[in-house]
């Protein structure tokens, strides 16, 4: 559809002129002459198409340079892997896909494996969306169809059937929909207090799941109480000259003093401890007394994830009481969305309060250390950064252990999760009208969704071709 305008009204800024229920669904319903619901459905790359090697390399040309291999080693793994690191590809291929004209605040990269349990301040286990990179307001469907095109890719790889997946992608779209339509007739307060508590869902979803995935469930929800920065403490640092600090494991963590010596060393070094004296002010007043009672202590460079590798990402080691009262903070370059070239940029200025915002509209719950800064690099030049907690309570689905109705269970609850997601930011009533009763939308992303997964596998393979000619470096972990 073409660059839309700048952004505004889901950053916060532009308040909407009062529509009543009827007039938003209204406006719901007149959508579908823009862009019938049956006009999603499938998936053809236009003519102009970037050359997708080209799209992922342009993105390689501000990271650090020795990481940009690892990155490619992890996206030629498989078409999923790949798919992960693909979100700028994507973005391009929905910018001329059809959309309604409804608008939220987006994921940006809402694949599988970005839903997923999370520790909320109150030391509840809640599932819900992680990454938050790529987020700017944008069509709504976008998500949708990102999170739908994942959960076929993911099926091809675990060898289900065409009908397999289709059951199952139809389920999640269905979750969102039936979902959006909730929340439309709930009110405002009601739909921002909706979260997705573990301790609610899992009787639910037991009753749906054999012995096998109950099983499962249990402990991937164990596992994740049990990781914290207490786990992260233990398994990343040690004591060495009497000193907590962080063990090295090239090139995947790489203490500060193993990558920088003397003057060098030093300056980078203060310019971290001051961001985390600054990135404070980003949090509300009791947090930052919290953080004030804990001090830097060691610092290291970290790989991080599959599209993110390559960019800025420092661990932070902090202890408070005494060495056995750490916080471990990680620090991330943010940079602009890969939306912002189709759907504007984004109204604020710095890239990680971007990030933050985002994450604080559309998460039910989130990191009580979420922040955000600005930092001089060696080289000179200005980088924004958000900051977060390196772990508390995260449990992350693996596709590879699921049966197909396990996977359905998940997907149901990722629609469902994204449905509450967009419903904080978006118009909720003009969405569900536009959706309806009926399976269309259904349908129509099944078939995107399939045929989404076909482009991927050839852009993966060109991914891989570029390697073997040397047109890029991979390596292999």
């Amino acid at each position: 559809m073409g660059k839309r305008g700048r952004n505004s009204g889901t950053d916060g800024r532009r308040a909407a002129p009062y529509l009543s229920p009827r007039e938003r669904a209204e406006r719901g319903k007149a959508a579908r002459k823009r862009a019938p619901r049956s006009s999603h459905a499938g998936f053809e790359a236009g003519r102009d198409r970037p050359d997708p090697v080209a799209v992922v390399d342009a993105q390689s040309q501000t990271r650090v340079p020795d990481l940009v291999p690892i990155r490619y080693g992890r996206m030629t793994q498989s078409p999923f892997r790949f798919y992960r690191g693909a979100a700028a590809i994507m973005a391009g291929d929905l910018a001329g896909t059809p959309d309604s004209g409804l608008t939220a605040q987006l994921c940006g990269d809402a694949h599988l494996l970005n839903f997923r349990l999370l520790g909320s301040p109150e030391r509840r286990l809640v599932f819900d969306i992680n990454d938050f990179d790529e987020t700017l307001p944008g069509p709504w469907e976008w998500d949708v169809k990102r999170l739908a095109a994942s959960l076929v890719i993911a099926g091809r790889e675990n060898g289900w059937s065409a009908k397999e997946r289709a059951v199952i992608v139809r389920a999640a779209v269905r979750s969102y929909r039936e979902r959006m339509r909730s929340f439309a007739g709930m009110g405002n307060l009601d739909v921002w207090y909706t979260r997705a508590d573990m301790a609610d869902l899992q009787p639910l979803a037991d009753r749906r799941l054999g012995a096998r995935g109950r099983d499962r469930l249990s402990a991937m929800m164990a596992k994740a109480r049990t990781r914290d920065s207490l786990q992260a403490f233990e398994k990343l640092t040690r004591v060495r000259d009497g000193q907590r600090r962080f063990v090295p494991d090239p090139p995947l963590v790489v203490p500060v003093d193993d990558l920088l010596r003397g003057g060098r060393r030093d300056t980078f070094v203060g310019e971290l401890h001051q961001l985390v004296e600054r990135y404070g002010r980003s949090l509300s007043t009791e947090r930052r007394q919290l953080l004030r009672q804990y001090r830097v202590v060691d610092i290291a460079r970290k790989v991080v994830g599959v599209g993110s590798v390559g960019t800025r990402c420092w661990i932070l080691l902090l202890l408070g009481r005494d060495d056995t009262d750490p916080l471990i903070l990680q620090a991330k370059e943010a940079d602009h969305s890969v939306l912002a070239a189709h759907t504007g940029r984004s109204e604020y200025r710095n890239q990680g309060q971007r990030v933050v915002a985002g994450q604080r509209l559309m998460q039910a719950v989130g990191d009580m250390f979420l922040g955000w800064d600005r930092v001089r690099g060696l080289d000179g030049r200005q980088r924004d950064f958000y900051i977060r907690q390196l772990h508390d309570w995260k449990g992350i689905m693996v596709p590879q252990d699921m049966l197909p109705e396990g996977m359905r269970v998940f997907a149901e609850l990722c629609g469902a999760t994204l449905a509450r997601a967009h419903a904080r930011s978006g118009d909720r009533i003009a969405i569900a009208a536009y959706l309806g009763g009926g399976p269309v939308f259904d349908h129509a992303l099944s078939d995107f969704a399939e045929s989404y997964a076909d482009r991927n596998e050839r852009d993966h393979a060109a991914l891989v071709a570029a390697v073997r000619s040397g047109r890029v470096t991979a390596v292999a972990e």
